[in-house]
């Protein structure tokens, strides 16, 4: 039998819940392996009952760095009563001083990015660039502590190790197709409303999955509008978000007014419709309604739309980054991900007629298949049991871990 504990404390939206939401019900249906998670209340709730998998009660503060800081001295207690063998901490941020051997789910590529840096700085957002910094010093210090980091795909990984000299394996993500797939109740109203103004004879109908944020870099795809419609020779456009272009409607400290400004600056409005946010059991009608997903973002560390949109069969317009080209491989065009007129050529070029379009379906529903949960519990498991086996005897759970003074 396998104890894990697994710390999903700094698990509040975005992929730190989905990845949760994913992988637990994969692991609480393996035998000889048990796991206790620590969530957050909320999250405590949604995921009651499932077999194998305890949740005590951890209310810690919600705040990143006196949450942080609770965790590296509080935390070890809680993992040394659960009895477990190997913690795997799942919100970038690992325990200076584990009780037992860890590892690392490191997935923020914004700590890396030097695009993202430079654009906070653009853009004066200080005190967001500031509080970057600091996170990414201890993201950094991290990976020294924990004794094996892991990332979602293979183009992270390498980042991680020019950032920080350390080995760190590459497990990619999953994809569940019959969970995605499943729920046929109908949309919301308001968004079946809003998708219906793309069903006019002809319009290609455009569409990007993300809440907004900076690094997702809507405006490259928002100054690309207008020379797509020119090039289009009288087609109608539209593009549908899963946001809204206001900033109390999304997660984090984003201000989203300035990319309002640019749709009415360059008189797209017409063609950009804001779903807001779309519930995941009925996304896939959402996908399946549009002819093309892009993506112009300049940071990821694995990109979960891209899998969702190559299973639903859409071709993929992507900005070039090694990500995007790791999860997608042939079956997406690529662009230089500050340029809308790269972005609008590739559109176009998919647009043009049903050949590259049919190649990029296909080549995408059979690249989808690639990705699994199930697959994904399989390697974090080896790699777990493997690490338990090379592992200094004297650290191991029931032989003095107590005192193990960390690394770093």
């Amino acid at each position: 039998m396998m104890h894990l504990f697994l710390n999903g404390l700094a698990a509040s939206a975005g992929g730190g819940l989905t990845y949760l939401r994913n992988v637990l019900p994969h692991l609480s249906l393996r035998e000889g392996v048990q796991a206790t998670v620590a969530v957050n209340p909320q999250m405590r709730q949604e995921l009651s009952g499932l077999p194998r998998i305890a949740l005590p009660e951890i209310n810690f503060p919600s705040g990143a760095l006196s949450r942080f800081w609770l965790e590296q001295t509080s935390l070890p207690k809680v993992i040394r009563r659960s009895g477990a063998d190997v913690l795997v901490s799942v919100g970038n941020f690992s325990l200076r001083k584990s009780p037992v051997p860890q590892v690392l789910l490191s997935r923020n590529s914004l700590y890396t990015s030097a695009d993202f840096l430079r654009d906070l700085r653009r853009r004066r957002e200080y005190s967001l660039w500031l509080d970057t910094r600091i996170k990414g010093g201890l993201a950094r210090r991290s990976i020294h502590w924990a004794d094996r980091t892991v990332a979602p795909t293979e183009a992270f990984a390498k980042e991680l190790r020019q950032w920080t000299g350390r080995e760190v394996v590459a497990i990619h993500h999953g994809f569940d197709h019959k969970a995605f797939f499943r729920e046929q109740a109908p949309l919301p109203e308001d968004i079946r409303k809003k998708l219906d103004r793309g069903t006019e004879k002809g319009t290609l109908r455009l569409l990007y999955v993300s809440h907004y944020n900076y690094y997702r870099n809507f405006e490259t795809l928002f100054r690309a509008m207008p020379l797509i419609r020119g090039r289009l020779g009288g087609r109608k456009l539209k593009l549908f978000l899963t946001c809204r272009l206001r900033s109390e409607d999304n997660p984090g400290s984003y201000s989203a007014e300035a990319a309002s400004a640019v749709v009415t600056q360059l008189g797209i409005g017409d063609s950009v419709v804001e779903l807001g946010a779309v519930p995941y059991s009925v996304l896939h009608q959402v996908y399946r309604a549009c002819d093309l997903y892009v993506t112009p973002a300049y940071a990821e560390s694995f990109a979960h739309p891209l899998v969702e949109a190559m299973a639903s069969g859409l071709p993929i317009v992507a900005s070039d980054l090694a990500v995007h080209r790791e999860i997608c491989e042939d079956a997406a065009v690529y662009f230089s991900r500050f340029s809308p007129e790269e972005l609008a050529a590739a559109v176009c070029q998919v647009a043009a007629s049903d050949g590259p379009s049919k190649q990029l379906s296909n080549r995408g529903q059979q690249r989808a298949r690639a990705f699994s949960w199930d697959k994904h519990v399989d390697e974090l498991l080896d790699l777990a049991s493997n690490l338990l086996a090379t592992i200094d005897p004297a650290r191991k759970p029931g032989a003095g871990l107590h005192d193990f003074p960390g690394r770093g």
